[in-house]
């Protein structure tokens, strides 16, 4: 392994497929989607909420990355978190898809009081110009809804992030205030990942708030965190605010980090 490496790493909550978004519904934005995401060209992309027809259209219009399904059967109703990686940056060699409920393998379980089931996909990337360097990068969704869900769906991330001794990033739309239990639970120093957003000087404003309703304006609180751990250094950090004649790719602006990943 030789030098530091440079990672641009995005999370991004795509607004599920919804006939009733009227003009903010996703025939209507899809190519905006990409458009971001090819303006911004993370190398490794980790979408929400996003249904079977969505994510086979940003595969299509997205060459350039793999799309990362393991195992994963088509269904057109389910939402999944899901990873899109940079070919020209890294080869896809292991992962799977975990259910966050008492019975991972179990497909679409839900427990406590999760109003939806949720799930965690994690891969495994060999570096592909920096051959025997590899990383381990998971994306999830937290319930909106059940609170105890979210503490126990954090502990069930938690505990895979843990396992693993690869440099580990984990990412997605936690449904959390950054003062909550999940947030605690995640950034605990047993689990060893840190806020990259806390890590760069981030405030707790309303500039920090990622979800906004197709507004524009900022709402809630900042739910969308990307998890890096101490292998990683922040350079810089970025809310994309991108829109197109005042209409917005999503209803959650895309919160993107650059990192560097140590030799």
């Amino acid at each position: 392994m030789g030098n530091q490496m440079n990672l641009r790493v995005m999370t991004f909550n795509l607004r599920f497929e919804n006939d009733r978004d009227g003009q903010n519904a996703w025939e209507c934005r899809r190519a905006m989607v990409v458009r971001v995401i090819e303006k911004h060209a993370p190398d490794i992309l980790g979408t929400q909420e996003g249904k079977w027809d969505q994510l086979m259209y940003l595969a299509d219009n997205l060459p350039g990355y793999w799309i990362h399904m393991p195992g994963r059967q088509e269904d057109k109703k389910a939402q999944c978190p899901t990873l899109f990686v940079r070919k020209d940056r890294f080869e896809i060699t292991g992962g799977r898809d975990l259910w966050l409920s008492k019975t991972p393998d179990v497909y679409m379980s839900k427990d406590w009081d999760s109003a939806f089931p949720r799930m965690m996909s994690y891969a495994e990337l060999a570096c592909r110009e920096d051959e025997g360097r590899n990383i381990c990068a998971v994306v999830t969704h937290l319930d909106h809804i059940g609170k105890e869900a979210r503490f126990h769906q954090a502990k069930i991330i938690a505990e895979q992030a843990g396992r693993t001794r690869l440099p580990s990033l984990v990412m997605g739309d936690f449904n959390e205030e950054p003062e909550a239990d999940v947030h605690q639970i995640l950034t605990d120093p047993a689990v060893g990942l840190k806020d990259t957003w806390q890590q760069s000087g981030g405030g707790w404003g309303r500039d920090s708030f990622t979800s906004h309703g197709f507004t524009g304006i900022p709402q809630k609180s900042r739910i969308d965190w990307i998890l890096a751990s101490k292998e990683f250094s922040v350079d810089h950090v970025r809310i994309i605010k991108y829109q197109e004649d005042g209409f917005y790719p999503s209803d959650h602006f895309p919160y993107m980090a650059d990192l560097r990943l140590s030799a």
